[in-house]
């Protein structure tokens, strides 16, 4: 038995001091608390892929848009609850320009963050329509979302989209949303934490399914453009980043700031409303909401309570962020793709001392190397996995709380790993791999 990296006796101190029964299934923000604690007692470095946050920095074009902003005098200000005009349009371009679809700037909402977007979203959407009380999540997905759904009492199912790609996709959402109590769905793509991708055939699927039930679709797009596979970086011109609204006329785009533009701290995201679920009439929401137009409700009756209005100064940098990359000045793919050939490498020592890649295909075709990607050790489920190699200094998190069934399966992170901890990465795998022969 090699000793390992980290003192045992600390690791299972810490947990203890932290109250943590399963550290297995613990949060993520409690899992990197508990890597702080250690990492400060002990004085060794972890190699840290639990939290998904940007490790690059933030799209500069934004920040000095946004100090102009600050020396404009905009922090004394509220901003319009529903954006300002010049953020409200970029989006609108952004949505045409690199995804094909057209929407009016009036469904183009900032909010504080994506997060924020679909707490608010979920709300309405589940009364909307008597009966219709349930988000239907393709998982695996964001631990967070049925966090939100848990804080507001509101219901929700799900299912591990892995074993249903391509034809079977249809017959096993038939068996859901044939139910009725379906209000809306929710996915990421590329998704977090598996880092799949749907293809065409399966949006149009999802959209077909949608419009058979009068169920809404929201889309994730938190890694926009980052399935490395393809270039979507282009403005106006083809590939375009893949989505649902191509294929049906009521969905909601949440796009973030953080990861395609490192720009996670100021907390601001997108939240996309089409033309015609902007403009949908409901009287069952007028009461409760404010409005019985959902775009109206949705701005007004939810965002507004929860904040009243996004970040003023971080608007300005979003909208300079997007007007650069509309008009061509700005490639955000250049950046992050970084992450992609970090992956590529993090995947291989992984690889090569034992461990299995989990979500490993996009029906044939290899997965894309990107900002997630996930593993696992013969003999060890996800929960076991997780705190074991706390002892050996490398941090993650289980697939277990995010709705996968690959149970033995654990999600890493690569943006906070850098290049110069590869070699510590490498002898760590090393000694947990002749320590856990099989």
């Amino acid at each position: 038995m090699v000793n390992t990296p980290i003192s045992k006796e600390i690791v299972d101190k810490k947990i203890k001091e932290n109250n943590i029964a399963d550290v297995g299934k613990a949060s993520i923000r409690v899992i990197k608390k508990l890597i702080d604690e250690i990492e400060k007692e002990t004085g060794e470095k972890f190699v840290r892929m639990e939290m998904g946050v940007p490790g690059l920095p933030p799209a500069q074009v934004g920040v000095a848009a946004e100090i102009d902003a600050l020396k404009r005098g905009v922090a004394a200000i509220y901003p319009d609850i529903h954006g300002i005009p010049e953020l409200k349009n970029e989006i609108s371009r952004f949505v045409r320009l690199f995804l094909d679809v057209d929407v009016k700037p009036t469904g183009c909402i900032p909010t504080v963050g994506s997060m924020q977007g679909s707490f608010a979203a979920f709300l309405l959407m589940n009364n909307l329509h008597e009966g219709k009380d349930t988000t239907l999540f393709l998982d695996p997905g964001f631990p967070v979302h049925k966090q939100q759904h848990r804080v507001l009492d509101l219901k929700f199912e799900s299912f591990d989209v892995y074993n249903y790609r391509g034809e079977k996709l249809r017959n096993k959402l038939e068996s859901f949303l044939s139910k009725g109590n379906i209000s809306c769905m929710l996915y990421s793509n590329p998704n977090n934490p598996s880092w799949i991708c749907f293809t065409e055939m399966e949006l149009k699927i999802i959209a077909e399914m949608a419009e058979k039930y009068n169920v809404i679709i929201m889309e994730d797009l938190a890694y926009f453009g980052m399935d490395f596979r393809k270039d979507y970086s282009k403005p106006g011109f083809p590939p375009f980043q893949p989505t649902v609204a191509k294929y049906t006329d009521k969905w909601i785009l949440f796009i973030s700031s953080s990861k395609a533009f490192s720009y996670a701290g100021q907390r601001i995201g997108m939240m996309v409303i089409s033309d015609a679920l902007f403009n949908l009439k409901s009287e069952r929401i007028k009461t409760r909401f404010s409005s019985d137009i959902f775009g109206n409700a949705m701005i007004f009756g939810t965002v507004y309570s929860l904040s009243s209005g996004t970040a003023h100064s971080a608007q300005y940098a979003l909208a300079a962020i997007l007007k650069a990359a509309n008009d061509g000045d700005f490639n955000f793919r250049n950046d992050v793709l970084e992450y992609g050939k970090k992956a590529h490498i993090m995947k291989k020592l992984f690889v090569e001392n034992g461990f299995n890649i989990v979500y490993d295909k996009d029906l044939d075709e290899p997965i894309a190397d990107g900002f997630y990607f996930t593993y696992s050790y013969p003999g060890y489920s996800g929960e076991e996995l997780l705190k074991e190699m706390l002892y050996y200094g490398v941090s993650a998190i289980s697939l277990a709380i995010t709705g996968s069934e690959k149970t033995e399966g654990m999600r890493a992170c690569v943006s906070l790993v850098k290049r110069d901890q590869f070699a510590a990465l490498e002898e760590r795998l090393k000694c947990f791999n002749l320590n856990n022969p099989y």
